[in-house]
């Protein structure tokens, strides 16, 4: 009876090993809807994005002419250093910056709103220009600004990191915060799901490959819903549900995204957005500022 347990522990343990070996070959496997990045590293990109085991990675030395051409970063940039001036900021009594602040913001012209531009709507209120409400929230969640009894002030953090010789810092900051803890749902009516914002490395390897030459939000979208497809569910399941996920990612990854970081341009077929015509360009930021390392030929 003891040769009998002995030999059957000895087949559980072999069972067991097989089953870690093939675990082992399946996670360190290249897959076609990947790309060509294997499950664990997909892992590490939607998880562990900034760690030195994901494919994509920022470089460790960043100059200021790269930083320069960041628009967001520069908007959130300026929004420190008025605070810094002004000491505080009294917020209105909703809770929003004073028109004053967003004013000054917006004639840095670092990002032109199109409804704004032609005259549509004028800026009179922070809700009028989301990317500069939202690079106000990154702010906040990144942890450079605090708000106290209706006014706003720099933290510790925020006044280390607005020093000149601290700017690779405060952009990594600001850059991990918008990327990991302010909520891209926040800014539109889609599904408050992470649709375009888990990933978000990945949408940034697929324009990294496939950028070189203008394409539409849809040929990324496609690839992203291959990739990740329970997202579709949180879309009414009919003929436009595959509609409204492109849309979805289209507007949160590139709109309100890669553009807003300068990663893309776009080549507009009108006066305003359009994601079935427009098409966009990797820039060389993209290049300047990540690394591939799980690029494959």
């Amino acid at each position: 009876p003891l040769a009998a347990i002995s030999g059957k522990k000895k087949i559980i343990m072999k069972l067991g090993d097989n089953i870690n070996s093939a675990i082992l070959l399946r996670n360190n496997t290249p897959l076609d809807d990947f790309l060509g990045l294997t499950p664990n590293e997909i892992n590490y990109m939607l998880y562990d994005t900034f760690c030195d085991k994901s494919p994509v990675q920022i470089r460790g030395n960043i100059d200021n002419a790269i930083l320069n051409q960041i628009p967001l970063f520069r908007i959130a940039e300026e929004y420190l250093k008025i605070i810094q001036r002004e000491k505080q900021i009294k917020l209105t009594p909703l809770g929003a910056l004073p028109k004053k602040v967003i004013v000054e913001l917006y004639d840095k012209k670092f990002l032109l709103d199109d409804i704004i531009e032609t005259g549509i709507t004028k800026l009179s209120r922070e809700q009028d220009c989301i990317s500069i409400l939202s690079a106000r929230l990154t702010a906040e969640v990144a942890g450079l600004v605090k708000k106290a009894n209706g006014k706003l002030s720099l933290t510790k953090t925020g006044t280390k990191l607005i020093l000149p010789e601290n700017r690779p810092e405060l952009f990594k900051s600001f850059f991990q915060a918008f990327t990991d803890k302010f909520q891209w749902s926040f800014n539109d009516l889609y599904p408050e799901q992470p649709i375009g914002q888990l990933g978000w490395a990945f949408s940034l390897f697929m324009l990294n490959k496939f950028g070189n030459e203008p394409r539409l939000t849809s040929f990324y979208a496609e690839k992203y819903l291959k990739a990740f497809p329970h997202f579709i569910s949180f879309f009414e399941y009919d003929f436009s549900a595959q509609r409204q996920f492109k849309h979805c990612h289209g507007i949160r990854t590139f709109d309100r995204f890669l553009l807003w970081f300068g990663f893309v341009t776009v080549e507009k077929q009108s006066a305003f957005m359009d994601l079935d015509t427009d098409k966009y360009t990797r820039t060389d930021l993209v290049k300047q500022l990540f690394k591939f390392e799980g690029e494959r030929p």
